[in-house]
């Protein structure tokens, strides 16, 4: 899919999976690079998982072929259409361009295809994570949970939920 100038795709290639890796370990990707051990092997395998049919991972290119966002859902583990949004990153360069907006549209357009009941996120309690909780505020989340200490000692979990409706198909009279 085409959005001004950027490409998004869904992942399909191991070349791909290894630029996805070094965006997501990249000094341009999160703004927040403490990461924890987890994070680290977890941005290793995403993509990774992903080709095995793990997540499904959305990727956006520049003109010059340059991954600068990523976006990923997982089912939930009990397989019943809950989802779970594990990482949208945006290149710094490319912040406030309305590629965030895109790659989220095609997500919630995949998971309104293959009817999907909900979406769960999380993200860290911190002032460098405003934007994003922002931003799931503005695709219509709502915070309905807090994990104290989540991370480490003073940063907590929040998480945020998303109910996925559809309408109603025209009944018969």
């Amino acid at each position: 899919m085409l959005v001004g100038q950027y490409r998004i795709e869904l992942l399909d290639s191991v070349d791909f999976a290894e630029r996805i890796t070094q965006f997501l370990l990249s000094e341009h990707s999160f703004d927040d690079t403490r990461y924890t051990p987890g994070e680290l092997a977890h941005f290793r395998e995403l993509p990774h998982r992903a080709l095995a049919g793990e997540h499904v991972l959305w990727y956006a290119l520049n003109e010059a072929g340059e991954v600068i966002a990523v976006n990923s859902v997982t089912e939930n583990e009990q397989q019943t259409g809950g989802y779970s949004w594990d990482y949208i990153v945006v290149h710094r360069s490319c912040r406030k361009s309305g590629l965030a907006t895109a790659i989220i549209d095609e997500m919630l357009a995949f998971l309104m295809l293959i009817r999907s009941r909900y979406i769960i996120t999380y993200t860290c309690d911190l002032p460098e994570y405003a934007a994003i909780r922002r931003l799931f505020e503005r695709n219509g989340f709502s915070l309905v949970g807090r994990c104290p200490d989540y991370y480490y000692d003073g940063e907590d979990r929040l998480i945020y939920y998303r109910k996925l409706e559809y309408g109603k198909p025209n009944e018969e009279k």
